[in-house]
């Protein structure tokens, strides 16, 4: 089918400001579909209120609106500029509801404007749970035992049917706002009278609760003929009862049987077709572990997280070709823009395996409730790929920039045995590594699968990682288990703790015996076609596949995964250095993890490296490259902090030197250089030691600041009142 030629203009809603569920995914996929739309020859109007976001940069759209997004602003800009229609499905919940309250205020109507892509009773009918729940039943797809409420009193009579624990889950909102398990009476009416407030419609779906279940999750696309294929699958590490945002994720799944695999497949495609979604579609799903039995959870009728997950980690843009499907054009007559070659209806093909893991603020929130449950907490998340589950998930721990850099945590030694069964019954974001520490006491998978309901496939995997950290120790320097090492995803810094010895001693004795690993590319279709794409991983095999040009180039560090201080405006600045960069004629080579960003989009770059932001992985890019230097100044805290480490390695840093970017970050020199240029400042001095701070807090006196150098956002900031309060981070 052609394009549209009767749609002129169109109005794309953004997602608002970065919150908890709805973070840099939605500037990515609001971004690929303002690019992809003007492409097309379409006028593309943007109404967005975020400033921090390449989105409201005014190259991206023909008229750009950074105004809040409330049914009176967007109703004012849809009646000054008379657009055709509006796409609403790539700019979250927030894009979704907003379309709605337009139709139902009439504006719409008054003013001629279409609602492309998924249309409005799609909408309705998977974002309603009473809707969905019908519709499940009439396609013969189980659902759990559930009813629709709308006050505490119909709770009750939920409750003495079902029996506790029921899930909460509200309708019309994002990352499961409002939502959660309750297991008792005082959860019930605490959760339901915050599911009650925070849906825009007053409305909770409760079900028995079936957490424990494998969580699966297809993301799926379809188009108007009816052509519908499925982008990536993805299994939740974690089970049923933790928010899919808040879970360990691994794509393709990992412990399904064909049978289950093509039996959920067909699910999916059953609902996205009975919907008639338009464009990307999320579809979650419950598996019981020991049948066939399975559950619809939910189906997300636009892009979500889980989007910009699958779309990075198959190279397959949703959100591109779910905007030009919106417009009429089908799946069948688009390029893949990946290859090149084959059609956007060939299912992508992985021959790697991908790991997503959570970035949580309680680093910055260290008091704040741990535990988590089906409402998402995490702020952003970290990507990794490897050809093994081990490789990709030890790549993804130390992208976190959590203080992990490996599967143990600092004061794992001070937690006893009952503290750690808690630790593991109870979801936290800190479970993985207390399941690493309860492996390394002897305490059987077995048990632990009981404790925590996580397959026995992923524990196993957990324990020959930890068996082999032995193996390590024991061969210190041998190169066979080095390498096997290397291609379980150990890091220089865990094999030089094992061994004992600096790391610069591991990464120089590699390089002398020739261990250095090789780059394979990211390319929709596990290297059966030719591909155009310039997006690679790193592994330790033997065929590399980035080939590197006779240009100058430059590498470029991006901020890693979106966290409280540190968000989209690193991007944005990684984006513009970028293009930046390509202008002046050099070839601009992006670095970063975080799969919901758009300068992890592979057509930014000429070269993208989805790798963690560490100096053993960025040294293994600049080894192969060989640049003529690395910037580090928009990839905020995580890329100054590499610098003076890529000097001692002999990286040349363009732009602001290193002494520079010292003398700004440490709180000692920075005083000193006020000091110099004759600048008041604040009476204070620096500590390297609790009992110097307390002496300078004594001298200066009560209250003090304690500032921490090179830390970004404030973080571990104290200000102390008197002495028995002070503390020092």
């Amino acid at each position: 089918m052609p394009k549209r030629k009767d749609v002129n203009s169109i109005l794309v809603i953004g997602s608002g400001p970065i919150i908890i569920g709805q973070a840099a995914e939605f500037d990515y996929a609001g971004t690929q579909a303002c690019i992809a739309l003007r492409e097309e020859g379409y006028k593309v109007i943007l109404v967005n209120s975020n400033p921090a976001t390449i989105m409201t940069d005014t190259e991206i759209a023909d008229v750009v609106y950074i105004e809040p997004l409330t049914l009176e602003f967007v109703a004012r800009i849809i009646r000054k500029e008379r657009p055709d229609a509006i796409l609403p499905t790539l700019g979250g919940q927030t894009g979704l509801n907003m379309a709605v309250e337009l139709a139902k205020a009439g504006v719409l109507e008054e003013c001629g404007v279409e609602i492309l892509g998924t249309k409005l009773e799609a909408i309705n009918q998977a974002e309603d749970r009473e809707l969905f729940r019908s519709l499940m039943n009439e396609l013969g797809q189980p659902v759990p035992d559930s009813d629709i409420i709308y006050n505490l009193e119909e709770a009750y009579t939920f409750l003495e049917r079902v029996g506790y624990p029921v899930i909460v889950r509200p309708a019309f909102t994002m990352g499961g706002t409002g939502g959660g398990i309750c297991s008792n009476e005082k959860e019930l009416i605490e959760i339901v009278t915050s599911g009650i407030k925070n849906s825009p419609v007053g409305q909770c779906l409760l079900e028995k609760s079936i957490a424990g279940f494998k969580e699966i999750e297809y993301e799926v696309m379809r188009d108007s003929n009816d052509n519908a294929i499925v982008v990536c699958n993805m299994e939740n590490f974690d089970p049923v009862g933790v928010h899919t945002g808040d879970s360990i994720v691994v794509a393709p799944s990992q412990t399904l049987s064909d049978r289950e695999y093509q039996l959920l497949r067909n699910a999916s495609l059953k609902i996205i077709r009975a919907l008639k979604i338009e464009g990307g579609c999320n579809v979650q799903l419950a598996l019981d572990p020991d049948s066939f039995n399975y559950y619809v959870i939910e189906v997300n009728p636009r892009v979500s997280r889980s989007s910009a997950l699958a779309s990075k980690a198959t190279g397959y843009p949703i959100a591109k070709l779910a905007a030009k499907i919106a417009v009429g054009l089908t799946l069948d007559e688009m390029l893949n823009p990946v290859t090149g070659k084959t059609y956007a209806c060939f299912e992508p093909a992985l021959d790697y395996v991908v790991t997503k893991i959570p970035r949580w603020p309680f680093d910055k929130f260290e008091s704040a409730n741990r535990t988590l449950g089906t409402q998402m907490k995490a702020t952003g998340e970290v990507m990794a790929i490897g050809r093994t589950f081990e490789e990709s998930l030890l790549k993804a721990i130390r992208s976190l920039e959590a203080d992990v850099i490996h599967l143990s945590l600092s004061n794992q030694i001070e937690i006893n045995d009952e503290l750690l069964e808690k630790r593991i019954r109870k979801a936290g974001d800190e479970r993985l590594f207390y399941l690493a520490e309860a492996i390394r006491r002897g305490i059987s998978i077995e048990t632990l699968h009981n404790w925590s309901k996580i397959d026995l496939f992923f524990l196993h995997k957990l324990e020959r990682l930890i068996a082999f950290e032995q193996v390590i120790a024991e061969k210190k320097f041998d190169l066979e288990t080095t390498k096997s090492a290397k291609q379980k995803g150990f890091s220089d810094k865990v094999i030089a703790d094992l061994w004992n010895v600096e790391e610069q001693a591991v990464y120089e004795w590699r390089l002398e015996n020739r261990l250095i690993p090789v780059f394979k590319m990211v390319d929709t279709c596990a290297a059966e076609f030719e591909s155009e794409t310039p997006y690679f991983y790193c592994t330790y095999e033997e065929e590399n596949e980035s080939i590197v040009t006779e240009r100058k180039s430059v590498i470029v560090l991006g901020s890693g995964p979106i966290r409280i201080g540190q968000g989209i405006e690193f991007d944005y600045a990684t984006v513009h250095s970028v293009k930046a960069i390509k202008e002046a004629g050099y070839e601009a080579i992006i670095v970063n993890n975080n799969p919901e960003t758009v300068s992890t989009d592979f057509s930014i770059s000429d070269k993208l490296y989805f790798e963690p932001l560490t100096i053993e992985d960025v040294m293994n890019i600049i080894n192969l490259e060989n640049p003529i230097g690395a910037v580090v100044q928009f990839g905020g805290q995580t890329a100054i902090n590499l610098a003076s480490k890529l000097v001692d390695r002999g990286v040349k840093i363009l732009g602001t030197s290193l002494e520079d970017l010292d003398r700004a970050e440490d709180r000692d020199k920075f005083e000193h250089a006020l000091s110099n240029l004759q600048i008041p400042l604040p009476k204070g001095s620096t500590a390297k030691s609790v009992q110097e701070a307390a002496l300078i807090a004594a001298e200066i006196g009560y209250p003090v600041l304690v500032r921490p150098s090179y830390v970004l956002g404030g973080r571990a900031w104290r200000l102390s009142i008197r002495k028995k309060n002070f503390c020092i981070i």
